[in-house]
């Protein structure tokens, strides 16, 4: 008969998951085991610390909702978003670098022509993002859709605002890319800004003395068939927050220098209103195949 006690216990739970029919399943609840009791005997965990644990779990359940991910963030601060990411992205020479989704990929982006103002009625400096997407070889890539979506001058994503719900969208859209590849639009420039700290991923953050901050970025989410999804960030150069990241997500590679232009029109021929702001990148997909993520909010729920 065995005996459950500490030096047995991880082998009699390994065990019972012999019967898995799942191989994948199998290996990874066996690990899973093996590094959870690990942990529990080198940090001789005590009632009340687990106890703890089972709490914060339970309340970073709780705080999700159609339009936030809690748990997606605690990946994120935790490193392990970004370390899934490295090691089913190993090889990238050539490709442009990923990093991490995040938790304010939702709602259905719909398709916009060329050059629309995502940021319509909304307070910022004006920027002008005009970008290509090729191949390894440089070929341009055309009618492939590229999802955007960013925060806004005060740091907040449309669905972090009370009125999304009836409000719908903004600071976020798909376009599709020309003959040449290219696609290009208006929005404002957009600021570093706090991840959400209201909630139980907020208070381990502020508990372990760690600042909230993400540097400044436009998400992208380029889908061609034939190639690899590509999830990524463009940073602007010069954000104080580059080097300490939250979220650990900033590459070299995808660190843009924004130009402050003058001009009086923007590359499109439109003009401009005053001083605006110029972001430029080219996107290089790697041949493969994938899924990309689905939002998280049906469109459904935006009517």
């Amino acid at each position: 008969m065995p005996q459950f006690d500490e030096t047995e216990l991880t082998a009699a739970v390994i065990k019972s998951f012999e019967e898995t029919p799942n191989p994948r399943l199998k290996f990874l609840m066996s690990e899973l085991v093996r590094s959870l009791h690990d942990f529990v005997r080198r940090t001789d965990l005590t009632f009340g610390e687990w106890e703890q644990g089972i709490d914060f779990l339970t309340r970073t359940g709780q705080k999700c909702t159609s339009s936030r991910q809690e748990f997606i963030l605690l990946s994120d601060v935790l490193g392990v978003s970004m370390l899934v990411d490295a090691v089913n992205h190993r090889e990238r020479e050539g490709a442009t670098q990923t990093t991490v989704l995040g938790p304010f990929y939702v709602g259905e982006h719909k398709p916009m022509p060329h050059g629309t103002d995502i940021s319509a009625n909304i307070e910022g400096e004006r920027m002008f993002v005009q970008s290509r997407v090729t191949d390894l070889a440089g070929k341009p890539l055309a009618g492939v859709p590229v999802d955007i979506w960013h925060a806004d001058d005060e740091g907040f994503y449309d669905s972090q605002k009370p009125s999304y719900e009836t409000a719908g969208p903004s600071l976020r859209a798909r376009f599709i890319t020309d003959a040449d590849g290219r696609f290009f639009f208006r929005t404002i420039l957009p600021c570093s800004y706090p991840i959400p700290i209201d909630g139980p991923v907020g208070e381990l953050i502020l508990e372990t003395r760690r600042h909230p901050m993400r540097p400044a970025h436009v998400h992208f989410l380029v889908n061609a068939p034939g190639y690899e999804p590509l999830i990524t960030h463009v940073f602007i150069e010069g954000d104080k927050y580059l080097d300490s990241d939250v979220v650990f997500g900033v590459k070299d590679e995808l660190i843009s220098k924004i130009e402050v232009r003058n001009d009086a029109t923007m590359p499109d021929g439109q003009p401009a209103s005053g001083p605006w702001h110029l972001m430029t990148y080219e996107f290089r997909l790697k041949p493969g195949k994938g899924t990309a993520p689905k939002p998280m909010l049906p469109a459904a729920e935006h009517a």
